[in-house]
């Protein structure tokens, strides 16, 4: 009878802990249930890296690029453009000297070739390699134009009309230095009509400006009778144009661009160059007076 006793007693009191383990289970609070992200729910986006490019433009491209990059923050809102205008010459050197850059435009071929691995050795004398070699392109075309001030009071209508005040000393013109392509483009329209530019500068026949923002500036002022300039800067300074050069006459005035093997940002720098290329860009080019080429 003990031995029922002590056997009845284990069951009972092993249907009791089953009971009070029934009973904390009850009790025992859901976890909480992970809930599934709403469907309208934003999702998340890093912001596009902040980056600056630097960008040396020949000085007759100030108005148009200006305008230019001021619409490109609408494309790439994440992109600063810091604008350099100066005469391609002297933009030339700045990057060979070291200055940072990312695009460089050239109003003339000679000082992008002066950069260019791939240009003639005679004239990148120097073994220069700075130009990205795929991403260089010719991207606009100018026409050089010989402008009059107000009034034009030396009645000065062609080229022809320059060449005869010239021969008898009788005017005073201004050009771009030797070393700026307005200058270079200047020289050769000299020596197609046979004048020797050195005896007229001695006899104060021509003076000098150091880009063609400052050759545009002595016409505008009037302080010269005539001033050979591109047909864009007049333009933009609302000068008159009395004629403009033939390509026999100077040859083509061509503007290259190309990203530079420095940039530091290659890529953006080559977005940024491709938008120049677009038809939103070309009508602020055509605008005065230059020919997009693509």
């Amino acid at each position: 009878m003990k031995a029922t006793f002590k056997k009845t007693a284990v069951l009972v009191l092993a249907l009791a802990v089953l009971l009070t383990l029934a009973a904390c289970a009850a009790h025992t609070p859901d976890a909480p249930a992970t809930e599934a992200p709403a469907a309208n729910a934003p999702i998340e986006t890093k912001a596009p890296e902040e980056i600056t490019l630097i960008v040396f433009a020949a000085a007759s491209l100030t108005e148009t690029l200006t305008e230019i990059a001021d619409m490109y923050k609408e494309v790439a809102p994440n992109v600063n453009i810091i604008l350099t205008f100066e005469s391609s010459g002297t933009l030339k050197t700045n990057i060979e000297e070291g200055a940072d850059c990312d695009v460089f435009i050239s109003a003339g071929q000679k000082q992008m070739n002066q950069l260019d691995i791939n240009a003639e050795p005679e004239i990148n004398t120097n073994g220069l390699d700075f130009v990205l070699a795929d991403s260089r392109c010719n991207l606009l075309e100018n026409k050089v134009a010989l402008a009059v001030p107000d009034g034009n009071p030396k009645e000065i209508n062609s080229y022809e009309d320059l060449k005869a005040a010239l021969e008898s000393g009788d005017i005073l013109l201004a050009m771009g230095n030797a070393d700026v392509p307005v200058g270079q483009y200047t020289q050769k329209i000299l020596a197609y009509f046979g004048l020797d530019e050195a005896a007229l500068a001695s006899a104060g026949c021509i003076t000098y400006g150091t880009n063609v923002k400052e050759v545009t500036s002595q016409v505008s002022e009037g302080a010269v009778d005539c001033g050979i300039i591109y047909q864009t800067d007049a333009f933009s300074a609302n000068l008159t144009v009395v004629d403009t050069a033939t390509k026999e006459m100077c040859g083509q005035v061509i503007y290259p661009a190309s990203v530079l093997k420095i940039s530091k940002h290659a890529d953006a720098a080559q977005a940024f160059l491709d938008f120049l290329k677009t038809p939103e860009a070309a009508a602020v080019f055509e605008a005065v007076g230059f020919t997009p080429l693509g």
